[in-house]
């Protein structure tokens, strides 16, 4: 199979993305593996998708599919187990449900699905493809003819040299005790937990106790949602608006225009939780 590049999905202001509409693609070839993309949001700021692969498929990389990219990234796994390599350096890391994965330009980067469980993944990348910094940069990049798989040097030096692997290690899983956690200030029914953050990506989850409503938010950067659990509502903050109240429900994601105000309840008796993506600033610019 060609290269070719994948559907960018865009939306000219606030909108839902339900599951059953998402755009649907397929990248891959024989050498690569073949990788179902479940693409929300590919804006000129934000990319945001979902790959899933059955048990024991996986991908690595080929001439034309080159997993290399000038992006920050964020890998959420939603279901099953993920193993992720480095083929560059040899890392190997265990990725399970609820955790996460950072990494940032010119990381190689292989994915497995370990295990009896079908992979699925959540991922931002910014900047996103539309700005040259997927496949047309993988392609200036030198390739590696030989995939790395294990860290041999570290063999006899194991654990003693665990804190010096991880500080030079690209590939940075974050589970749940590793996020920056705050309460919202005006409910502390609302948590939000940031996973990784930089001046072009910001990603993290927002949990919702039953009847939480979230402050006034705007961010200085285009921001996709995906819903994990629970029933959340988005109220759009702008009077001109409309319409300006949506209701989600898990695998339905959401687009936010930067700049755009609004608030995040959860009207049901239940928890909720949302995935989200920010890009390129989390921050609203004064």
């Amino acid at each position: 199979m060609a290269y070719k590049s994948s559907p960018r999905p865009v939306f000219d202001g606030p909108a839902p993305i339900p599951y059953a509409q998402v755009t649907r693609h397929i990248w891959g070839d024989a050498a690569a593996g073949l990788v179902d993309d479940w693409i929300y949001v590919s804006s000129d700021k934000i990319h945001q998708l979902v790959f899933g692969m059955p048990p024991g498929d996986g991908f690595r990389h080929s001439e034309s599919f080159r997993t290399v990219f000038a992006a920050d990234e964020v890998l959420y796994v939603l279901m099953g187990t993920m193993v992720i390599a480095n083929p560059e350096t040899g890392e190997v890391h265990l990725v399970k449900t609820g955790e996460s994965v950072f990494f940032q330009k010119d990381t190689w980067h292989h994915a497995f699905a370990w295990g009896q469980e079908e992979l699925r993944v959540l991922e931002f990348f910014a900047p996103p493809p539309s700005t040259g910094s997927s496949g047309k940069y993988a392609a200036t990049r030198p390739y590696i003819s030989t995939s790395r798989y294990e860290r041999s040097e570290l063999i006899g030096h194991w654990p003693a040299k665990q804190a010096e692997a991880k500080a030079g290690a690209k590939l940075h899983v974050l589970r749940e005790a590793d996020r920056l956690w705050s309460l919202d200030a005006s409910d502390p029914r609302v948590l939000t937990g940031i996973i990784a953050s930089t001046d072009q990506l910001t990603a993290g989850t927002v949990r919702l106790a039953a009847g939480g409503r979230s402050a006034v938010q705007c961010h200085g950067g285009s921001m996709g949602i995906y819903v994990l659990s629970g029933r959340v509502n988005i109220l759009i903050d702008d009077p001109e608006a409309s319409p300006v109240w949506f209701e989600l429900h898990p695998k339905d994601g959401f687009y936010i225009p930067e700049g755009t105000k609004y608030r995040a309840f959860n009207m049901g008796g239940e928890p909720a939780e949302f995935v989200f993506g920010v890009a390129p600033l989390y921050k609203a610019t004064s």
